[in-house]
């Protein structure tokens, strides 16, 4: 089943090479179908690659999905035309006057800072507790999975000695739950921060359950309140040049970031990336929208509660 994505997006014709069923707004008005709402509210500053990974994601589901794209009013992305932001993102004050069946929030790079020092911390948090009553099922990604657990239930982040970078082994801790239908025993996240989330306080926290694990990497993804909350610690969504691209990106410029690992054919950067982590990310986005949007969202999108 084709996504529903706004008119003239860039990614629709990215996608379509792909051979990846896009429709856009216009087209997809002629269809007598009730699609799943998802709003994106993209942090990254390379938008328009974030767009392109997550609509790759979305498109495996066999439902409909109409998908919006969400701006943050009291800040100005540098990295991305101004003319897409006016054209494909709306603010808050627009989108909230619905409710939504899923939202996707991403990460952004502002880990070092203090969450109250990120000069749209208090925009995003009001976003934070009103998708708590008005979206079925939120996944929050990276920097947002540390953001939205510190919001909701206090959880510090504590900075890494060197980043974590690289692909590494998680293990589902629940493997019995929908969201690991179909996975193997051991899966491959990207991951690239420089800070963390730890177990112990996780585990001090009523209702907060860690449901994968890495040994290297530390906390993968916590569920909350049944699924209506996934916090994602890393990059499922990631593009298999991503990585290889932070790091010729940051080679010379920084010195805490070495070469990504498990990531390199034979660790080798003059070799391509060997991509292990596509076909969990496809599983894991196609159950979070089966069993936590699709199965449990209402037919009228303003009985959510």
């Amino acid at each position: 089943m084709p996504l529903r994505l706004p008119d003239k997006l860039p990614a629709i014709e990215l996608l379509k090479r792909e051979n990846i069923f896009v429709m856009d707004f216009s087209r997809a008005h002629r269809q007598d179908i009730r699609p799943l709402k998802i709003v994106v509210l993209n942090l990254m500053p390379l938008k328009l690659t974030t767009e392109t990974d997550l609509i790759r994601l979305l498109s495996n589901s066999p439902l409909q999905l109409e998908v919006n794209f969400l701006k943050m009013k009291s800040h100005s992305p540098r990295n991305t035309p101004v003319e897409h932001m006016m054209m494909f993102y709306k603010d808050f004050e627009e989108l909230s006057k619905t409710n939504w069946d899923g939202l996707i929030v991403t990460g952004a790079p502002v880990e070092l800072l203090p969450f109250e020092q990120v000069d749209y911390w208090d925009e995003l948090t009001a976003i934070f507790r009103w998708a708590r009553t008005h979206v079925t099922s939120t996944l929050y990604i990276c920097w947002a999975a540390q953001a939205g657990l510190y919001c909701h239930y206090g959880i510090p982040k504590y900075p890494l000695p060197e980043k974590m970078f690289g692909i590494f082994r998680q293990y589902p801790l629940q493997p019995e739950l929908p969201i690991f239908r179909g996975f193997d025993d051991v899966f491959s996240m990207p991951q690239s921060r420089h800070t963390e989330v730890r177990r112990e306080d996780i585990e001090r926290v009523e209702g907060l359950d860690i449901i994968s694990e890495s040994p290297e990497s530390g906390v993968g993804i916590v569920m909350a309140r049944g699924g209506r909350e996934f916090f994602i610690t890393g990059h499922l969504e990631y593009a298999p040049d991503t990585l290889d691209k932070e790091y010729r990106r940051d080679l010379g410029k920084r010195d805490d970031v070495g070469l990504p690992v498990n990531y390199y054919k034979d660790n080798n950067p003059a070799n391509k990336p060997l991509v292990t982590w596509r076909s969990h990310a496809n599983l894991l986005y196609n159950n979070w929208i089966n069993y936590y949007v699709y199965q449990e969202t209402p037919y009228d999108l303003n009985n959510i509660r």
